[in-house]
């Protein structure tokens, strides 16, 4: 069983706002596997499980709020009796450009404060996280992880959760080397692949709706689903981002 855990926080409050991208993405893959709204609550998360894609897999989101994620996560490991190496964290980073991914076998909080709980809690930093570039501060660090995404942002945001969930599903099957080779290059930005056109689908149930069409859509915009992810034109090159100071609790 792989154990894919999004960070956020709960409450309307914040299920549209940036800190809440891990939710966004788990959210995603339950919809794919057609799992959406079914999550149970139980020891201090919303789990939902099967398997899919000839994969056994449990999405797992902690109701603790940010800071205290780890207390989820330690019971949910202990619940499945699974090993470290089974388990992938989804969260934000804003040191890292809005859109980019970066899939690591382990590491520090890098002044994540759910991250940095999950550390504690479980004594050890050697677990898989993927995080996803919410782009830099331009005002404190606690409103922009607390802030929703901008309109600019949302139009792209669709596709970012799919290549997120796409990185996901290859860290489960193939491991985190192979996945982050193929993930961490990944831009918004690439060129136009010729692709067989898929008819439109509606987002699903949960943060992420109605950020944009689900999987195998081709937007009007010029984003169109290939082989490795979305890739969609851009005129601008992407911005650069630097890390920033933590915040709560939603740092």
């Amino acid at each position: 069983m792989k154990i894919v855990v999004g960070l956020g926080n709960p409450g309307a409050r914040y299920a549209k706002t940036r800190h809440n991208v891990g939710w966004m993405v788990v959210d995603r893959l339950a919809d794919r596997a057609g799992w959406g709204g079914r999550g149970k609550a139980r020891d201090a998360a919303s789990a939902v499980w099967g398997r899919y894609e000839g994969l056994d897999l449990e999405l797992v989101k902690p109701l603790t709020f940010m800071n205290e994620s780890g207390a989820a996560v330690r019971k949910v490991l202990a619940r499945e009796h699974a090993p470290m190496e089974d388990l992938l964290v989804v969260a934000d980073d804003f040191a890292l450009p809005f859109g980019r991914l970066r899939l690591r076998e382990a590491g520090s909080a890098g002044g994540h404060n759910g991250l940095r709980s999950i550390i504690g809690e479980l004594g050890n930093q050697r677990f898989a996280r993927l995080r996803i570039g919410i782009g830099e501060p331009t005002q404190d660090a606690i409103d922009h992880v607390l802030a929703t995404f901008n309109a600019a942002e949302r139009r792209d945001l669709h596709a970012i959760l799919d290549a997120a969930a796409d990185a996901v599903i290859d860290w489960a099957r193939e491991g985190t080397p192979k996945a982050a080779s193929r993930w961490n290059p990944w831009r918004l930005e690439g060129p136009e692949v010729q692709t067989e056109e898929a008819p439109k689908a509606e987002a699903g149930d949960g943060p992420d709706a109605g950020v944009g069409p689900a999987e195998g859509a081709v937007g009007p915009d010029g984003i169109r689903r290939t082989r490795t992810g979305w890739r969609r034109i851009l005129g601008a090159e992407e911005s650069r981002g630097r890390p920033g100071d933590e915040g709560r609790p939603g740092r």
